[in-house]
């Protein structure tokens, strides 16, 4: 499936208030969907590009022998949802899924697998 078709299917989870599809490397969001005045998905991409640079640092200084699937960030009333896409190391693409959930209308559960579906249909 192509980027749009994608996003599209990510906003069809229960609860999602919007998407973006981001390369880790640029900080630069090759789509989104939803969001809102409340929610610049351009800004937040950017600074969850952030988070997975951290991460892959600390798991490189502690020479983790594995691969990131997902990042969760719990907030009073969202779920934030990270998802990287292929093995989770730079090179294998440096993209991620970014979905921003409203708690009171999602599963959480079902939300990271639907991820895991789109992801592995997404051809970029």
């Amino acid at each position: 499936m192509n980027i749009e078709t994608a996003l599209k299917e990510a906003m069809t989870i229960d609860g999602a208030v919007g998407v973006a599809l981001v390369d880790y490397e640029s900080g630069m969001s090759l789509g989104t969907l939803g969001g809102g005045d409340w929610l610049d998905l351009d800004v937040a991409a950017a600074g969850n590009t952030e988070v997975v640079r951290s991460k892959m640092r600390v798991m490189s200084a502690l020479a983790l022998n594995d691969t990131i699937e997902d990042i969760l960030i719990t907030l009073k009333r969202q779920y934030h949802l990270i998802r990287l896409l292929g093995d989770g190391r730079s090179g294998g693409g440096a993209l991620f899924l970014y979905l921003v959930l409203d708690r009171e209308r999602s599963n959480l559960a079902l939300a990271r697998h639907h991820l895991r579906r789109i992801e592995g249909e997404l051809a970029v």
